[in-house]
């Protein structure tokens, strides 16, 4: 199986960069099948049904979220209706929606699990609690798994991919929108990385405009930010897959710039 794991889309550019590079490398078998996040995805917060339903069609297979899963009132009742949708596993019971989703590829099942950090984040549960009882009930599991680590230490999302090496194909770190070179397969066939990065503009403050984020900063006042426009690309990585043992043969990172 080749999997294309994409970075944090954010707002409308990023939208765009996924709709022209994903839709293209899975029509040309550049890949198999396509995970996402998106936690970021309409208008920088959140997610509603409108943009998860143009990211579907644009062809990802599943989407993930994180710290802003909820930001968008109008997406709750979406995430206990859209299956392929998946929203942090170690969230407090009784939030809409679910932590883990297998679906069917055209190259086999693939199972996602969502996981968000505790370092410099919310109090969420444990995740490496979380990961484990959902990997004890290893029998409702593909054979192919893959992890979206959404935190915001580098040490804990390390500490992750080594916690779950062995167990799944994949511990992929997303949130800070900043790609990191450190991709690899670990001793137990693991593929890693730190964070895949960003699907949006770059000439950006983590994909807003740059000169409100400046005065921000420079005058500590509140700000606006509204989505940046300029040097569009998506980001991400993929993955070479064994369909027999599940673990990871390669990890790539990539980075496709998109006219606007």
């Amino acid at each position: 199986m080749k999997l294309l794991v994409v970075g944090d889309i954010v707002g409308a550019p990023g939208r765009l960069a996924f709709s022209r590079v994903a839709a293209r490398m899975k029509a040309t078998g550049a890949v198999d099948a396509v995970v996402a996040n998106a936690e970021n995805a309409a208008g920088g917060k959140g997610i509603t049904s409108t943009v998860g339903e143009e990211l579907f069609a644009a062809g990802a297979d599943v989407l993930t979220m994180g710290d802003h899963t909820f930001d968008q009132k109008e997406s709750w009742t979406y995430f206990d209706r859209e299956p392929r949708l998946v929203r942090p596993a170690n969230f407090a019971p009784g939030c809409p929606g679910h932590g883990v989703v297998t679906v069917e590829t055209p190259a086999g099942p693939l199972s996602v699990i969502n996981l968000v950090g505790r370092v410099f984040m919310n109090p969420y549960d444990c995740p490496f609690r979380t990961v484990d009882a959902i990997l004890k009930d290893a029998g409702t599991l593909a054979r192919i798994r893959l992890v979206d680590m959404h935190a915001e230490a580098t040490s804990e999302k390390i500490v992750m991919g080594r916690y779950v090496d062995g167990r799944v194909t994949a511990c992929l770190g997303t949130h800070t929108h900043v790609q990191t070179s450190d991709e690899r397969v670990l001793p137990g066939g693991t593929a890693y990385m730190t964070d895949l990065g960003m699907t949006g503009p770059r000439d950006s403050a983590l994909g807003r405009e740059l000169d409100s984020v400046i005065r921000m900063f420079t005058t500590g006042m509140r700000e606006s930010f509204k989505i940046a426009k300029r040097d569009i690309v998506l980001e991400g990585a993929v993955l070479q897959v064994d369909d027999k043992t599940g673990r990871a043969k390669s990890i790539k990172r990539i980075r496709k710039q998109v006219e606007s």
